[in-house]
């Protein structure tokens, strides 16, 4: 019984493979990258080498993508290539196989102009029942990808799930004016109180997901830190984010003013991810108020995978403008 994980030369792929070794678990790796955790190099894009690396696999946790950064710097066909036909291409050859799970890796992305609310509206309160409104490639072809995965479970009887998961990069922030007003551990924490994760929360919801994909069928599910907020604060949220935070979790101001750090002024959304952990039983454990402790205790805000996978990048080339081009 072997788990195959795609990407696993990856930021995400790499700690699934060491989780699951961890865990006496047989894994292959497939990606387009030669790495230690990879044991098949190939595209998801070509179906002969799919079909060799699914060769006795009972699990499938399909996190190989071409991802946001990659918009500036590759032509929108590699992202239907990668992002739709290598999902099809593995749901093909899985659904024809002995797969009892699978195990999808979507992103919080695919929302895309959902996500803003018009400046005299209150923050958008994310969840599952939100409508996708996709607004560039890589949203698109992530979301397909989902539709793809539904469409496998409802007429194959494939077991599959579909993880949006947020923000868990360590890479520093796109936006110039964020990285030029934040330092970078100040901004990803405030992100966690709306739209960030650490990885190895990430991990556990990907374990727990394929354990319950045969019994719950096809989800899809937010998966997120879990947020100080209620639905009574979001019009603070985004008139005066400080406002509602020290609200929620009073003790963070000492800690930001020990440190020199600022909460942002506005907060836009707030990812909800109270149906993962009601239906998987997630617990994740690394949120806003918990890493305000930590910080406080002298403790890295990262979890010890975090800090053991560090930092994978992009691209091979490095950017004048930033740790990679916008479009």
């Amino acid at each position: 019984m072997t788990i195959l994980v795609t990407g696993s030369s990856g930021h995400l792929g790499e700690a699934l493979v060491r989780s699951l070794q961890e865990r006496g678990r047989k894994v292959a790796g497939l990606d387009i990258i030669e790495g230690p955790f990879t044991t098949h190099a190939g595209s998801v894009a070509d179906r002969a080498h799919v079909r060799k690396s699914m060769e006795g696999v009972t699990t499938v946790f399909h996190a190989a993508t071409l991802h946001k950064p990659h918009v500036a710097t590759h032509a929108r066909q590699e992202f239907i290539d990668t992002n739709i036909t290598g999902t099809l291409n593995l749901l093909e050859t899985a659904a024809a196989g002995e797969v009892q799970s699978f195990i999808y890796t979507s992103t919080t992305s695919v929302f895309g102009d959902a996500l803003v609310p018009p400046d005299d509206a209150p923050a958008a309160w994310i969840t599952e029942d939100v409508t996708p409104v996709p607004k560039n490639i890589y949203g698109v072809t992530k979301a397909a990808a989902e539709d793809l995965c539904q469409l496998f479970h409802r007429n194959q009887g494939l077991a599959t799930m579909v993880l949006r998961t947020s923000r868990f990069f360590p890479e520093e922030d796109d936006n110039a004016n964020v990285r030029n007003q934040f330092a970078d551990q100040n901004i990803k924490l405030n992100e966690f109180l709306y739209r960030r994760a650490d990885i190895e929360d990430i991990v556990s919801a990907h374990l727990l997901a394929a354990e319950k994909a045969p019994e719950l069928g096809f989800r899809r599910y937010i998966i997120s830190a879990t947020t100080p907020f209620t639905r009574d604060d979001l019009r603070d949220l985004h008139e005066d984010a400080p406002r509602a935070v020290g609200r929620r979790v009073p003790e963070y101001a000492a800690e930001f003013a020990r440190r020199g750090w600022t909460m942002l002024p506005s907060i836009d959304r707030v990812y909800i991810n109270e149906r993962a952990r009601t239906e998987l039983g997630w617990e994740p454990k690394y949120d806003f108020s918990y890493l305000i402790e930590r910080l406080k205790a002298g403790e890295d805000m990262r979890s010890p995978l975090a800090r053991l996978i560090g930092s994978r990048g992009y691209h091979d080339e490095s950017f004048s403008e930033g740790p990679y081009p916008v479009e």
